[in-house]
């Protein structure tokens, strides 16, 4: 999978907490809350079935934990619909 934040994207839906981006061959989700957090790694997220950007949030103590941050569903697997139902 070879998507960058370069790519030409259009903004499709917006909610309280996600924005829906399209690019020629995915939807992206994106979660607001997470917006300007690193991007520290991109693993395949079994939960979506789709790859996933993450990144990790710390708590008052120390703990880190690793957090969605986008998600990039293939056109070819997934429709609009069935993104913001998730």
């Amino acid at each position: 999978m070879n998507v960058s934040s370069s790519d030409n994207t259009n903004l499709l839906r917006t909610g309280r907490f996600y924005s829906i981006y399209e690019t020629r061959d995915h939807l992206i989700m994106e979660d607001k809350t997470k917006s300007g957090l690193e991007v520290r790694e991109r693993y395949f997220d079994a939960k979506y079935g789709t790859y996933c950007d993450s990144g990790i949030i710390y708590d008052g103590g120390g703990t880190g934990y690793k957090v969605g941050i986008k998600w990039y569903f293939s056109k070819i697997t997934f429709r609009l619909d069935q993104i913001v139902t998730i």
